[in-house]
């Protein structure tokens, strides 16, 4: 009994701290793939076409954030958190093949 007690305040401590990291997590992730993109077009791994494609992503993605944000008061829900995590999925997925298919300047 003791046992399952310590897993539950566990698990239960693990999902706040999940939350907290989530809330921060929108952002964070944001500046983390700016980095990558920055640092693709100054190593030369990004051709200026791959980037601006990739920069176009990360605006749509910026302008949905937006909209959400402004629908729900400032704030985001986690139906808002999980799509805008997708999204960012994907860009970060464009981000490493185009900096990834030979194709430097």
């Amino acid at each position: 009994m003791k046992i399952a007690t310590r897993v539950a305040a566990a698990m239960l401590g693990l999902g706040l701290m999940t939350g907290a990291a989530q809330a921060q997590s929108v952002d964070q992730r944001h500046y983390d793939q700016q980095h990558r993109i920055d640092r693709g077009i100054r190593n030369g791994t990004l051709t200026p076409r791959e980037a601006a494609r990739v920069e176009h992503q990360q605006r749509s993605i910026d302008r949905q954030e937006a909209h959400m944000r402004y629908r729900d008061g400032g704030r985001l829900t986690r139906y808002d958190r999980a799509r805008i995590q997708q999204r960012e999925n994907r860009a970060s997925r464009h981000i490493y093949r185009a900096k990834h298919n030979d194709r430097g300047y």
